[in-house]
Parts: C-alpha cells; structure tokens; sequence
C-alpha cells in the first residue's frame, strides 16, 4: 500500500438488500469508529436503499471523513430525459451518494457497456459532483493468453475522462475470473497489475495520477485482506458478498496496515 494514499474500503452490495437490512448497515455504523483511522468506508447499496440509507450516515465522501458513506452501483450518462428505468448521476448526488461505481465487469458482460459508455458515465458522476469508481479487468481466457496489461491498459484508456484527479477518481481492478469464485491471484500479479495501472495514471494525469486510489476487488474477504492491504499500491478493496455482513466488511478494514 502507498503510505501517503489514505485507503479506502468499498462495499458492492449488488442485487442484494432490502428494508431489513437497514439492520445490518446500522452495525457496520456502530462499529466504523474502530477503523476509520485506517480507512475510509463506503456502501454502494441497491437504488432502493440508497437514500434510506444516506439518511442514516450523514456523510460526504471524502471531504469531511464521515465514518460511513454511501455511493451508488451505476448512473446514466444524461441528467434527465425519456430513459425509461435508469438513474442520472444528479438523482443519485439528490438522494445523498457521494460515488458511484461505473464499468463493473457484470455491467460489461450483462449490459454490454464499452468502454467509451464508462468514459460517458463517469463523465456524469463528475458533472454530478460524485466520485467515479471506474473497474477495469480481465477475464481467464484473457489472462490465459497473456493479455492482463494490455486489456487493463485499454480500459484505463477508454474508459477515463480527462481531468482525472485523486478527489474525483478511483479505479478499482477486478479480475472477472476472481469476482464471486474465491480466487485470488497471488500477491505479486495483484502488485504486477496495480504497478502497471499507477504507471499509467502518473503518465496520463501525472502528480495527480500518482495519488488516485486503486482498489483491488475479486473475492476479497476477513482471510485475505490483510496480505492484500500490504501490496505495493493497492489502496484498499471493492468487496461484493463479504460487504453484505457488517463483521466481515469491517474485518476487512480493519486489515489495512
């Protein structure tokens, strides 16, 4: 982990959650102030829950450190108009997100979104004052084939806008072939990978590039967290079904250094 980047913690709680679950997101309420000296937290929970659960933190991510905010799974590109199902970037910012997480792989697989698409998507969460979570992320067959730096390469590419800075952008790399299998690649690709994607933002955005956070995401769970928290630039976790319980979404804080 880069000392100077303050790490943050990202829980996707997907299709996942209803009223009752307020119960659980009170929990990991109660017990953020054990870590929050560690790390920052963040819920991205179901639209349907967003601004219930907003009402409980309070919190603006990342400005005034709140022990808990709350962010959204996706956004549309436009602020308004006639699309029929989807959210705009300003209804989340309206219902209290302070983030939003765009280009997740099952988005990319399931709806068929671009890269170009993301590039639009997180263009909104900006003009929306959210911070994007921009995933980026290679599949097994790619991986087998020895294409993780090139396809990681041409996500970063296509899917970040310009003016990218450390307060309006995180990426977060999940490797599909580890997301909700309990695979994880070893600790040197995971640095392998992480040292590429920092290559490539200093490069683009320079001092800023060199301070935006990258997140490793793909079964990231209590047992492994630690050891993936000490890589050399992995700034924290997006974590999918472990973020659905309060004891192991602050377990996994707790195991930043």
């Amino acid at each position: 982990m880069t000392d100077a980047i303050r790490p943050l913690i990202a829980g996707n709680w997907k299709m996942n959650g209803l009223k009752r679950s307020m119960a659980e997101f009170e929990a990991m309420i109660a017990g953020a102030g054990l870590v929050i000296a560690k790390a920052d937290l963040l819920v991205c929970p179901p639209a349907t829950l967003l601004a219930l659960f907003a009402e409980k933190t309070g919190g603006i991510f990342p400005a005034d450190r709140k022990a808990l905010a709350v962010g959204a799974q996706d956004c549309h590109p436009k602020p308004s108009g006639a699309h029929t199902g989807d959210i705009s970037a300003e209804m989340l910012a309206d219902a209290g997100a302070s983030a939003v997480i765009l280009g997740h792989s099952e988005r990319r697989a399931h709806h068929g979104e671009t890269d170009a698409l993301v590039r639009q998507k997180a263009e909104a969460a900006w003009r929306a004052g959210l911070t994007a979570i921009v995933c980026i992320g290679e599949t097994q067959a790619q991986r087998d084939a020895g294409q993780t730096l090139h396809i990681c390469g041409e996500q970063l590419g296509g899917s970040l806008p310009d003016g990218a800075t450390a307060a309006n952008l995180v990426v977060a790399y999940e490797p599909v072939w580890a997301i909700g299998t309990g695979l994880t690649p070893m600790a040197e690709d995971v640095e392998q990978v992480h040292q590429f994607i920092r290559d490539t933002l200093t490069a683009r955005f320079n001092e800023e590039g060199a301070q935006i956070r990258i997140l490793y995401g793909g079964s990231v769970k209590p047992s492994n967290a630690a050891e993936l928290m000490a890589v050399r630039n992995v700034n924290g976790a997006l974590v999918g079904g472990a973020s659905l319980k309060a004891a192991d979404f602050l377990a996994i804080a707790a195991g930043c250094p």
